[in-house]
């Protein structure tokens, strides 16, 4: 009996050992990484400083350009009108596109009701369909004006707390 304690004994250092290097690989592995992440990621930090430099002194160049010409109010606009023409190409530019493409999944219907974007799975309540205004008609009473309720709640109707 006295050597299969022993023997276990050895097993249990075994596996402590084991795991000890397991950790010890793991680790060194992850700051390895962690290593290369970071200098990519202060690459990229400084490239996009330099980025914004660069294009404040193209600003400045087309504004001082256009001061050559123009008063220097005018062109400072100017300048300012093409940068936020640019800014809003750009923003267009970085949000995808879904035009002509159908999302994956079921096609809907005008009858079935999406799911929110919560993610809740509590599908939206139907719209009520907008009928338009009839025009009055000469000699017919007035229909009674009723001012719109704020928050859109009807009190003849049951309030249902989520």
């Amino acid at each position: 009996m006295e050597r299969l304690d022993h023997l276990e004994h050895l097993d249990k250092h075994l596996v402590d050992e084991l795991a000890q290097v397991a950790r010890e690989t793991i680790r060194e592995e992850v700051r390895e990484q962690t290593r290369r992440q970071r200098r990519t990621a202060m690459l990229y930090a400084a490239s996009g400083t330099v980025a914004l430099y660069a294009g404040a002194a193209l600003a400045l160049a087309v504004g001082l350009a256009l001061a050559l010409v123009l008063p220097d109010w005018a062109a400072a606009l100017i300048t300012a009108a093409l940068l936020a023409v640019v800014a809003y190409v750009l923003r267009g530019a970085a949000r995808p596109k879904h035009a002509g493409a159908s999302p994956p999944g079921p096609a809907l219907d005008d009858t079935a009701q999406a799911a929110p974007p919560s993610g809740t799975g509590v599908p939206y309540p139907p719209m009520p369909s907008a009928t338009p205004p009839t025009p009055p008609v000469p000699g017919a009473p007035a229909a009674p004006v009723t001012p719109p309720r704020v928050g859109g709640t009807d009190p003849e109707q049951p309030h249902h707390r989520a």
